[in-house]
Parts: C-alpha cells; structure tokens; sequence
C-alpha cells in the first residue's frame, strides 16, 4: 500500500488539539465522579470535591492487584478452549484468527471470586481503595498507550489502522496507529476490548453489593442495587456470549488500537459504568415494588430490541440466503454487501443503539432523583452514541457511495424514530 494513499485526511474528535485535551481530561473525568461519589452530598453545586493527598491515590500493593487482575484475564485468553473464527478481511485481504473464548474466561473468574470469598476473603478491599484502583488502572493504560504507539513505528505500512495515520504524534497516539496489535496471536486490542472491562464491571458491582451489606448491616442488599447489579450482569453475559459479534465492530474493524480505546477499555468501563453501584453504597435509595416492576420492564424492552436486532443482523451477515430471512428486504451495495430495510433495520438505522439507551437510562433509574451524578452514564452514552452513529454513517457512505444514499432515504430516523 502506497504511504501517501493510506494517510489519514480527515480528523476526527476535534483534531489534534481535541484530542490533546481528550488524553488530558478524560482521567480527570474519571477521578472528579469518583471523588464526588464519596462526598456525604454529591450535588454539582458541591464543586470542586476535596482533593485528596497525592500519598493517597497512590499504593503499590493497589497496582500489584490491578497487574494480578489483568494477567489473570491473559492467562485465561490464552487457555485452548472455545472455537476460533475469523474476522473480516482486513484491507490487504487477510483474516486474523479469534479464539473465542469470553465465556470461559467469566465462569473461571466467578469460580476464582467463589473461592476468595469461600476463604474469607474480603472484596471490600476494592472498595476501600476503588479510586487506587482507578488510579493504578489510569498508570496503566497511559503505559500500555505509550507501549502500542512505539510498537507501531516497527509495525508494516498495511498493519496500520486507516483513522490512526496522521502524521500528528499526539492525533496518531490517541486514535491508534497500528489496527490490530499481536504479540504471536495474543491480540492485543481484542483482548483488552471484553476481558479485563466487562469482567472486571462485573467483579466491581459485586464488590459494591457487598460494601453495601456491610457497611449498612444488611442481611440481604438493597432492591436498588439487585437490579443495577442484574441489569448490568445480563448485559456483560450477553456480550460474552456472542462475543464473535464484536468481530464486526467498527472498533474492530477500523479503529486502531491506541490511548482512546486502551483508556476506555481498561479504566472507563470498569470504574464509570459501575459508577451506579458505588453511587449506591453511599447514598442508599430505597424503592418501591411497584417502581422496581416499571424499571424491570424498561430494562428489559430495552434488551429485547438490542438482542433481537443484533441477531438479526449477525444471522443476516452470517447467511443472506438463509431461508428464515427470506422476509426480509435490503438493498444491494456494489462492494456486493446489502443493507437491510425493513423489520428491526427498517424501523431506525440502529434499532441496536436504541436498546442501548433505553437500557441506560434503566440502570440509572434505581439510583432515585436527589443527584443527577448516577445519570451521568445515560447522558454520556447517548451523546457518545450520537457521535458514534454520526462516525458510522460516514464510513458507511465513503463504502456504499448511492446505495447508502438510498438506504437513508428508506430509512430516514438514525436511533430514535421519529424524533431522531
């Protein structure tokens, strides 16, 4: 591939001082919801929180868990269980090789948390020190994004990803340069993007059901955080369970592997999406059978929608002939893909992203109305979907050319019908 053809011309999240300030203030994000949690009132009037000593974000033990954790989920990624598939040709035509194993790797960990605690062996260390953890994490991942971008320098011009190719050292480090980082067949962003995130999402809210109960002496946990730790536990399960999915992911398939996914696997998924649970701890919210009935039904609409349109989708990439999909209807693309318009695809374009949202909204729900703090997940990821969608179409129309033209006059609303 000729150097010059394969650059990257157009810049996304604000170019490359948007993305200077991304690297800057995305930790900062995490610490400033952190912190605010633990305050007795974390109102938004409440501003700043107290920061704390420097001694105090700091332990080396925290960081020797945090490094266990992580190459226990390795080690776990590299056990010869589960099929390997491939992925998509890459732009050079080949296909990598995935061993799936994601669902291994959960039932081994929950074998492994069985254990700690059969032995007595606290969680609430995670909980006492969760802003060490994020901390230790933050370290890391600046580490590990340093680690990927030198590796990328050595890395053939056809391994390197097509949005990562600036040109622009900070730009390039943030996006990611090289497309699928491999030490022999460990993938790296792979890797990275379900292991040690939403496992470890998992093992923080058990760790803060279990805060919880002791801290208020409770025999049992709150209503309120039985459904945040459900809801999110069917989620995580979901995944790993048609974890081949991810395969076609725009994170995949285009996205580099660099600080913007690194940060976001290893700190931002584990520490912000269980942000209702720690919310939970010190700031109980009892609720109500019937409120709990309601948000069990929004939750689990939401999941309705988002599985059955991903399997719709995933069965039509799999087999377009399949006989069971003979009612649907779809447009043809000259790259020889199709673009599904009607049932779940015909509705909205990402009937997907909307149970997504919907399923947001009802993990933040249990938390009750006194802060807006708990919510900030739901507000974050619809703005994060927006953006991503608005990413997608324009990779989708520089593929598909007129016949992405078509599909969105067919279907004209992005997530919401008829709003937008």
């Amino acid at each position: 591939i000729d150097k010059a053809s394969a650059q990257t011309k157009e810049l996304e999240f604000g170019g490359r001082i948007g993305t200077f300030c991304m690297i800057v203030f995305l930790p900062a994000t995490v610490l400033y919801l952190l912190l605010m949690c633990k305050q007795e009132d974390p109102s938004i009037m409440n501003f700043p929180p107290p920061l704390p000593s420097f001694d105090s974000l700091w332990e080396t033990r925290v960081f020797g868990v945090w490094l266990v954790w992580f190459f226990l989920q390795a080690l776990f990624y590299l056990l010869p269980v589960g099929k390997v598939v491939e992925g998509i040709p890459l732009l050079n035509g080949r296909k990598l090789q995935y061993r799936i194993n994601g669902f291994y790797a959960f039932a081994l960990t929950a074998a492994a948390v069985g254990i700690f605690l059969y032995f007595e062996l606290e969680l609430h260390y995670l909980y006492d020190h969760f802003l060490q953890f994020a901390v230790s994490a933050i370290v890391f991942s600046v580490v590990f994004s340093i680690y990927l971008y030198i590796r990328s320098l050595k890395a053939p011009e056809e391994n390197l990803s097509s949005g990562g190719n600036s040109g622009n050292f900070i730009y390039d480090f943030f996006t990611g340069h090289e497309l699928n980082p491999r030490i022999g067949t460990f993938d790296l962003k792979y890797f990275c993007e379900l292991r040690p995130s939403l496992i470890g999402w998992v093992v923080v809210n058990l760790a803060m059901l279990l805060a919880e109960m002791k801290i208020h002496n409770q025999n049992v946990p709150s209503l309120s955080m039985i459904l945040v730790n459900s809801f999110q536990l069917l989620y995580v399960m979901d995944a790993l369970w048609h974890e081949e999915a991810i395969l076609t992911t725009m994170d995949i398939t285009h996205d580099g592997f660099g600080f913007m996914l690194a940060f976001g696997d290893l700190v931002w998924v584990p520490f912000i999406f269980s942000l209702q649970a720690f919310y939970l701890v010190g700031h109980p919210n009892e609720i109500s059978w019937l409120a709990a009935s309601a948000i069990i039904i929004l939750n689990m609409s939401g999941y309705y929608i988002f599985r059955c349109a991903n399997s719709q989708k995933n069965a039509f990439r799999k087999n377009p002939k399949d006989p069971r999909l003979a009612h649907l209807k779809f447009i043809p693309t000259a790259t020889g893909k199709s673009l599904l318009v009607s049932d779940w695809w015909g509705f909205v374009r990402h009937p997907n992203y909307l149970g997504d949202i919907i399923m947001a909204l009802a993990w933040s729900l249990p938390c009750g109305f006194n802060h807006i703090l708990p919510y900030f997940y739901v507000i974050y990821f619809t703005l994060f979907i927006i953006h991503r969608e608005a990413r997608d179409g324009r990779q989708c129309k520089k593929k598909y050319g007129l016949a992405w033209d078509r599909y969105c006059q067919r279907v004209p609303y992005r997530i919401i019908p008829y709003i937008y």
